[in-house]
């Protein structure tokens, strides 16, 4: 013990002396075959020889134990699919989850699905995310779109949005808006009893109390929104800014049958073919996906040119 304490205090060192791993093991093995040499140590504590005794120790039990049979190890898609499926249900406890794992061919056990599955509030709600989807299929929103023509003449377009898939339903041009005309539009935008539970648009004079007693009549709610706060109406209001930058400011309008037929090319190409990020890329009116072997890719020009859609097609 003391010949090699002197060997490590021959040792070139700038500061204190350094122990290497075989110090530490030599220390510990003299220890062992004789505990009365902790009285020979001058340059380690006796404490911290019986710290490195008690930490070989340990790394000597956890090596003999090692994982040499048993259970198979959890799968890394299973811990992130237990995970997602309990944030994404709150209301789901470890059976329904282990139901649902069974379901899509996972051999685990409940008590699995519960060790993995993260912590949560003992009286989980929806959040504010899911309840507005939840309700966003009973729910449209109504703008007017004002467009110059060639000859300065003012047309106005009535922009009817449904909020479920951002679909644009119904679009109407007229040179002169009204009350009665508006509720005669939102007749024909909604016939057969499909019409919306809420519709959401701002004060403009048009729709004033004559025209929320009459969609109460056709079994819709109006909701006005603020004074001055188009944010509030945010949907339609990105819609027609769409419309703007997409197609009108393109083109110039000569008359209010020009528009329509504009408006109309743009419905289909809005509905069908654009795609929006809040629908992860996809179309109002969902588009299938074209996989290689269908053929060659074309290109098919919509509103004169201006937009394309692409597709695949055998040759």
């Amino acid at each position: 013990m003391l010949r090699h304490q002197l060997d490590m205090l021959l040792r070139p060192s700038r500061k204190r002396v350094r122990t290497t791993r075989f110090d530490r093991f030599w220390f510990v093995w003299l220890y062992r075959l004789w505990p009365r040499s902790v009285q020979a140590l001058m340059i380690v504590h006796p404490k911290t020889l019986i710290r490195w005794h008690r930490g070989g120790f340990r790394w000597y039990w956890r090596w003999k134990s090692r994982r040499r049979g048993g259970r198979p190890r959890v799968n890394t898609e299973i811990r992130q699919l237990v995970r997602q499926m309990s944030r994404e249900n709150p209301l789901w406890g470890a059976p329904r989850i282990h139901g649902e794992l069974l379901k899509l061919g996972f051999d685990v056990s409940q008590s699995t699905v519960s060790r993995y599955m993260p912590r949560r509030p003992s009286d989980p709600g929806q959040r504010w995310k899911t309840f507005l989807a939840n309700h966003r299929d009973c729910i449209t929103a109504i703008d007017f779109l004002t467009v110059p023509t060639l000859s300065f003449r003012q047309l106005y377009v009535l922009v009817v949005l449904n909020h479920q898939r951002r679909q644009l339903v119904y679009l109407a041009v007229t040179a002169n808006p009204s009350t009665f005309w508006t509720v005669q539009q939102m007749r024909e935008a909604f016939p057969w009893e499909s019409a919306p539970r809420y519709v959401i648009h701002d004060r403009h004079g048009t729709f004033g109390e004559a025209f929320r007693r009459r969609l109460q009549l056709l079994g819709m709610t109006s909701v006005p929104t603020a004074p001055r706060s188009p944010w509030q109406n945010g949907h339609v209001e990105r819609v027609i800014g769409s419309i703007r930058r997409e197609c009108l400011d393109h083109m110039i309008i000569f008359s209010a049958r020009h528009l329509r037929r504009v408006l109309k090319d743009y419905l289909v190409y809005y509905n069908e073919t654009r795609t929006h990020l809040a629908l992860s890329k996809d179309a109002p009116v969902p588009r299938a996906t074209s996989p290689p072997h269908q053929g060659n890719i074309i290109a098919v020009p919509q509103l004169g040119g201006l937009h394309h859609r692409y597709e695949r097609r055998a040759a």
